[in-house]
């Protein structure tokens, strides 16, 4: 279940510091009874953003696929990304 605190609550930044490290899970902050932010770990924050990336590449590389149809092996993709990544 989602954690839900209003925004007066964010006084409190120990507290939610210790929540969110906790359950690594967003919170969900309200103003006047409406959603108004989301904070989270740095460390939930990282992972959301590398799963983001990941995703975001493999739906380019279907995109490209269903454009040509052609594959390529995988020692050739790594080569390539080694080249690319480390010089």
């Amino acid at each position: 279940m989602p954690t839900i605190m209003p925004i007066r609550d964010l006084r409190n930044t120990s507290a939610i510091s210790e929540i969110a490290h906790k359950r690594q899970e967003p919170i969900f902050i309200t103003k006047n009874g409406y959603s108004d932010l989301v904070v989270m770990s740095a460390e939930l924050y990282e992972k959301i953003v590398r799963e983001t990336r990941i995703d975001y590449a493999i739906y380019e590389a279907e995109k490209d696929f269903a454009k040509t149809g052609k594959t390529i092996e995988a020692t050739i993709a790594f080569d390539k990304l080694e080249k690319k990544h480390f010089g």
